[in-house]
């Protein structure tokens, strides 16, 4: 695809890495202005530079409300709108039953659930007729892992509010969906679990793991005028391991 996302002003939240960073490059190299969010500044302004001047970077914390009235307010006095919204901010912690804390049900909901419905409901007044939203899910919505129970019930609370979104879509002239990464070869991932990915790559039917950029292609057709009969959908970008 080239300049498929000519003249649209997109926003991506959790984009100063990894898959984020990802689509933010993608979509400015197709064309779009974007806008991105990480909760550090000087990964979000490498990831700036590294985009160039198509990009504009906002330091926000999608669980607190107030950060996300700032970057609305940037977005709203530098391009008036917004065509493509990605939710796409959002982490867990991996503990299992009997370990589970209280603190870590607060960061895992408040970033993945109260983050991303505030990230939507205040990006509403600004949404162009025929906006494309895509929040970022998880293939922990279909299959189980050991650690990460409070982290796939997050990402199934994200795919219902999806569905009940998608029934607003008429009246309010949007269309949403849902971005489900398998295993994906990310700094986060292997912070998490160090540089050895094979365990994760013998689970998925394709036999590796996914790179950023794979998952950004799929993000650039959801965000495109090329998906605009699409609503409401999980597309799993995972090599087949949820669905096989």
């Amino acid at each position: 695809m080239t300049g498929v996302l000519a003249g649209k002003v997109a926003v991506i939240t959790g984009a100063s890495s990894g898959i984020g960073l990802a689509i933010a490059r993608r979509f400015a190299a197709e064309g779009a202005r974007v806008y991105l969010t990480g909760r550090r500044q000087e990964p979000l302004d490498a990831a700036v530079t590294e985009i160039g001047s198509a990009a504009t970077g906002v330091v926000v914390d999608v669980s607190v409300q107030a950060d996300l009235d700032r970057l609305y307010s940037v977005v709203r006095e530098e391009a008036g709108r917004i065509d493509v919204l990605v939710a796409n901010a959002g982490g867990g912690v991996s503990e299992r039953l009997g370990e589970i804390t209280e603190e870590s049900i607060d960061i895992t909901f408040g970033t993945n659930v109260k983050g991303t419905i505030f990230t939507v409901q205040e990006a509403l007044p600004l949404l162009s007729e025929g906006a494309s939203i895509v929040v970022t899910g998880s293939t922990s919505t279909e299959r189980t892992t050991p650690g990460l129970e409070v982290y796939g019930a997050s990402k199934a609370a994200v795919r219902n509010l999806v569905r009940s979104w998608a029934t607003s879509a008429h009246g309010r002239k949007f269309r949403v969906n849902v971005l489900s990464p398998g295993p994906t070869e990310t700094p986060g991932l292997v912070g998490a679990v160090g540089p050895d990915l094979g365990p994760f790559a013998a689970e998925v039917p394709l036999g590796r793991i996914g790179q950023p950029d794979e998952i950004a292609a799929v993000a650039t057709f959801l965000a495109s005028d090329a998906s605009s009969f699409v609503n409401g959908a999980d597309w799993f970008v995972d090599g087949g391991q949820a669905q096989v």
